[in-house]
């Protein structure tokens, strides 16, 4: 799979981290930085990762800030893009499965390395339900 990456600061050793993880397991990760720990701007990141789910060059993305809450908004703001912030690896599971999720949110200062993996398995190997009322749902966030 074709996985967007982004992080601020606060996000950059969580999104290194994770994608050496994806990358030995055989995706394909383009990462969009930040490429040092120096204070940065979370939008910055967040927005182009998202461009690239929104634009169909990458199939998921990751973004990742000290709480997830920020680059989770930036995300989101972009057109196509349903961006979830997860804590655990069940919000991972149902956002995928009712909501088609094509975006994670993690926060590095909430969650640590081995839940985040976790949490990162769950989102990329659960399937969209496809039930006609989560579609239905779904329809409903894009008009």
């Amino acid at each position: 799979m074709k996985i967007a990456m982004g992080s601020d600061h606060g996000g950059y050793d969580l999104r290194i981290r994770i994608r050496e993880y994806l990358e030995k397991a055989g995706h394909e990760v383009v990462d969009f930085g930040c490429f040092e720990k120096k204070s940065c701007d979370y939008p910055d990141f967040g927005k182009e990762a998202a461009k690239a789910v929104a634009s169909g060059n990458c199939e998921r993305g990751i973004v990742i800030c000290t709480t997830g809450i920020g680059i989770s908004i930036t995300a989101n703001k972009i057109k196509g893009i349903r961006c979830a912030l997860c804590t655990d690896p069940y919000m991972a599971k149902m956002t995928r499965l009712h909501n088609d999720a094509n975006m994670l949110a993690l926060g590095a200062g909430v969650v640590g390395d081995l839940l985040a993996i976790e949490i990162t398995d769950v989102f990329l190997n659960t399937p969209f339900s496809g039930e006609e009322k989560h579609v239905r749902r779904i329809a409903k966030l894009e008009s």
